[in-house]
């Protein structure tokens, strides 16, 4: 059948489509230890992820959590930091460790083909690492020289108090790093969060790619042997202690022409159920390209290159921010501004042009997502950790769909009200 090639092809809103998430393989390895895997994908690549909690809330001493995830390849008994990446390299591998608040991934990225050669080099780092002495003394120094960097810079500053204010300075989710801190890591204090919170008994594994019955032997044969015995980590509660004060203007740089703007509020994570339609409502406002903050501040006003509001939710709790980086002299006008904008959701009701678009934007988002192996499996990973199953990712998809902008007004009396909102200027 020939293609009239003058007819324009009919055009279709995201939310027309059907959404499907691909289905996930669960295996148990031999010693119990959960494997979540995907096949899909045509090219000859797998990325694999082991998660552990070893992020910032499970610290016994401040900084050792970053400090651990960025001396992970430094070494173990039979290799040196060198000889490791020097292996990862030679198969051109790339193996990267994060530490977030909550969880550390290790992640490895490399053709099927040469994972029976890498998988025994990444499981001695998980059962050898030693962190030499002269490794942590060279990450030290760089961390220490890097804030110093960093703490000139005016968002740098911003990011941190924004979360101290909100959570309390003293919460994991609030709690930043100082160069006292950094000073006083010692081998001892890695070795002990590595050997706690690392242990692979703790692990949760994720692969995805051009994968099969063959590399999940393979896994079995190297990450299913007998484990040490280990106690499951505990996770302790903080309460958090916001800032008395919600209105904090800092001087950085007396002579600084640029101000870092962040406004922020806590937030309950995915758990709550309205952080669902929040969603939604974050995007219209200050979640994409063309939200209301955007138009207005961007724009209309030219104030900023850019402005954005974001939701972080964490396993205990979450945020709502909104950040920008303006002119000295325009700083308080664009503040103004972000309170204007709130006003206007709260009052009037959005237009359903408007929330279509942002629909077919969350909307959309999905489909990309759902067109290959790794970010399938990011979905996958993120239901997983959370403790959702499936429904949870149709039961939004559906809300994307349906919400109304009565929902969204009143969704913006509860939560977009000023004097909720903690607020840092610094210039």
């Amino acid at each position: 059948m020939s293609v009239n090639r003058t007819v324009a092809p009919p055009i279709h809103d995201a939310v027309d489509f059907e959404y499907v998430l691909p289905a996930l393989n669960t295996t148990k390895l031999d010693n119990g230890l959960p494997l979540y895997w995907l096949n899909a994908g045509v090219q000859d690549v797998v990325q694999i992820e082991w998660v552990f909690p070893a992020g910032l809330w499970y610290e016994h001493k401040a900084s050792v959590a970053q400090a651990t995830a960025g001396l992970f390849k430094s070494g173990t008994s039979t290799q040196s930091a060198h000889e490791i990446n020097e292996a990862l390299e030679y198969y051109g591998a790339h193996l990267k460790v994060a530490a977030s608040n909550d969880y550390a991934t290790v992640s490895l990225h490399t053709m099927v083909r040469h994972l029976p050669r890498l998988l025994p080099v990444v499981y001695s780092l998980f059962t050898d690492n030693v962190f030499p002495q002269h490794e942590l003394d060279i990450h030290k120094r760089n961390a220490a020289q890097k804030l110093l960097v960093n703490l000139r810079q005016c968002e740098f500053v911003a990011n941190r108090q924004i979360d101290a204010f909100l959570f309390g300075a003293q919460h994991p989710y609030g709690r930043f790093s100082t160069s006292e801190g950094i000073a006083a890591l010692t081998r001892e204090d890695l070795l002990s969060f590595y050997q706690k919170q690392y242990a692979l008994a703790n692990a949760k594994i994720f692969m995805s790619g051009k994968v099969g019955d063959a590399e999940v032997a393979l896994m079995n044969q190297i990450f299913g042997v007998a484990l040490a015995s280990s106690e499951l980590p505990v996770r302790s509660q903080f309460d958090m202690v916001p800032a008395t004060e919600r209105i904090h203007r800092i001087s950085n740089d007396p002579n600084g022409v640029q101000g870092a703007i962040r406004i922020g509020r806590l937030f309950p994570n995915r758990h709550h159920p309205d952080y669902t339609p929040m969603v939604v409502l974050n995007a219209l406002f200050g979640g994409y390209f063309g939200s209301r903050l955007m138009s207005n501040i961007r724009e209309e006003k030219g104030y900023t290159y850019g402005i954005y509001s974001s939701l972080s939710p964490e396993v205990s709790g979450g945020s709502l921010v909104i950040q920008t980086e303006t002119g000295t002299a325009v700083a308080e006008d664009a503040v103004k501004e972000v309170y204007k904008e709130m006003d206007l959701l709260r009052n009037e009701l959005v237009d359903e042009e408007e929330l279509l678009l942002v629909k077919n934007y969350l909307l959309g988002g999905i489909l990309g997502d759902l067109d290959g192996p790794f970010s399938i499996m990011r979905r996958w990973k993120s239901l997983i950790l959370n403790g959702f199953d499936v429904n949870y990712f149709y039961n939004n998809v559906q809300l994307y769909k349906t919400i109304t902008p009565d929902t969204l007004q009143l969704l913006a009396q509860k939560y977009l009200v000023p004097s909720e909102f903690y607020e840092v200027v610094v210039i």
